[in-house]
């Protein structure tokens, strides 16, 4: 199947999206500040650079892209042109992410990742609702979660 835009464009488009300050990160750092939690940004010293390090709590969160990160959900497709370089790509992601999260766990750090679906698109929640689950876990002991849109199940721990 053929791109529907010119090399050059899908090019330009592609360099306009952004690694860091999406949408989805404000909308979870805004949260946070919100209900007073401080924090800091993009951590070079620890593994992955997370969105936002609570060192206070030993907490990290990763704000995932849901196409970026391949998650399992409505907002997530492969794509129909270059699918080999694509599924490279993605795959190498999860695997980075699988690594970078185990590298965290293992220094004891714990470790809670939001998907973009839980913040936007059709099934996304109530961001009260997201930033509630947010706040139980960083008060609680567990080491891991996954936020998620959705309908009933939108968490998943494996602690």
């Amino acid at each position: 199947m053929m791109d529907i835009v010119t090399q050059e464009k899908r090019s330009e488009m592609m360099s306009a999206i952004r690694g860091k300050d999406t949408t989805p990160e404000m909308v979870i750092r805004r949260g946070l500040h919100a209900l007073n939690y401080r924090f800091r940004l993009h951590s070079k010293d620890l593994p992955g650079k997370p969105d936002i390090v609570l060192l206070k709590w030993k907490a990290v969160i990763f704000v995932n892209g849901c196409f970026w990160h391949g998650h399992n959900c409505h907002l997530f497709k492969w794509p129909k042109t270059r699918e080999k370089f694509w599924k490279e790509k993605i795959r190498g992601n999860m695997k980075r992410d699988a690594e970078v999260s185990r590298s965290l766990e293992e220094a004891e750090w714990r470790v809670l990742v939001i998907w973009e679906c839980a913040i936007k698109g059709r099934m996304r929640l109530p961001v009260e609702l997201v930033m509630r689950k947010c706040s139980e876990w960083i008060r609680s002991s567990s080491t891991e979660l996954e936020i998620f849109g959705g309908g009933n199940d939108y968490t998943q721990s494996t602690d």
